[in-house]
């Protein structure tokens, strides 16, 4: 099944996403600002890292959330 049609796994999906874009956006900030404005699939990616910057408590407090989750399931 794909992780898409679960909620749970969405929601996972999304997190390491946000997780994902805000590590590359701090490791290399050029790749990801110079292409945010030519295309929609790195604008996506400037977003997913802009929340993973201003929102990252919150972020890594669903991480633990969704972690523990998927252990206890």
């Amino acid at each position: 099944m794909s992780a898409l049609f679960h909620f749970d796994a969405l929601l996972l999906v999304i997190l390491l996403l946000i997780c994902t874009c805000a590590y590359v956006r701090q490791a290399v900030p050029g790749m990801v600002d110079s292409r945010k404005d030519k295309n929609i699939f790195f604008g996506m990616f400037w977003k997913f890292a802009r929340i993973g910057e201003r929102l990252s408590p919150y972020v890594s407090l669903c991480c633990i959330v969704m972690a523990v989750v998927t252990f206890v399931s």
